[in-house]
């Protein structure tokens, strides 16, 4: 769902949707790839978990050859969308948009005293409550699985400790953390990196695309293409 893409990424996508005819973007957000496909000719049902973002693409693009749903990708109302909509293109880009990064009410960011709450659909529990309530043991996996993360035992140890003192409310509790446990040479790449851990635990980002991939597969016809950016280690 990034905002800004490189010139040779959209010539990729824009030449693996050379005919298409019915496409879905399943991570709207602006909507720069939605409105790139309907230029080629496309039918197109964008789909995206932010209400804000389905709001600005639909001001920014209209309704013409262009229908939209508020749902997670992987959520049934989504998967039933896709089947009825009988796509021969799915597009997904993985990961948050820069201006969900930018948006502090969003809590991705670990700029100073931001809020911590990473929910990119704005329901349900968020950041701080992980790291509050979650298990040392689910703490460890997140910290290892999403964040690559070698010294994820005594970072989730860490948590524990700190959560027992006081509760996590902002980016400032975590940095803590990471400096903590990484030691004062930590800086911004890893708190990118262990802050995307949370954010993709928090939106079960991993879980739902385990769980999407094979209904997309299962929808497209034959020579249907799926197209996926990712910017993930993981």
């Amino acid at each position: 769902m990034t905002t800004y893409h490189s010139p040779v990424l959209l010539d990729a996508v824009r030449a693996a949707a050379q005919g298409t005819r019915r496409a879905v973007d399943a991570t709207l957000g602006d909507g720069g790839h939605a409105g790139m496909l309907r230029e080629l000719g496309a039918e197109v049902l964008g789909i995206d978990r932010d209400p804000e973002a389905i709001a600005r693409a639909r001001g920014r693009l209209g309704e013409d050859r262009l229908q939209y749903l508020h749902a997670a990708y992987a959520d049934p109302r989504a998967l039933e969308a896709i089947t009825l909509f009988r796509p021969d293109f799915i597009l997904l880009d993985l990961g948050v948009s820069s201006r969900q990064l930018d948006d502090e009410s969003m809590g991705f960011t670990f700029r100073r005293g931001a809020l911590l709450d990473m929910r990119m659909s704005r329901v349900g529990e968020g950041a701080a409550d992980l790291l509050n309530t979650a298990p040392q043991e689910r703490l460890e996996e997140i910290f290892a699985d999403y964040g690559d993360e070698r010294r994820a035992r005594r970072m989730a140890a860490e948590v524990v400790r700190r959560r027992s003192r006081g509760p996590f409310t902002t980016s400032d509790d975590f940095v803590n953390v990471i400096r903590a446990v990484l030691g004062p040479r930590s800086g911004p790449g890893d708190f990118a990196r262990l802050f995307q851990a949370i954010r993709i635990a928090v939106n079960d980002e991993l879980a739902g695309l385990a769980r999407a991939l094979p209904e997309f597969r299962a929808v497209l016809p034959p020579g249907g293409k799926l197209a996926v950016i990712s910017y993930h280690s993981g």
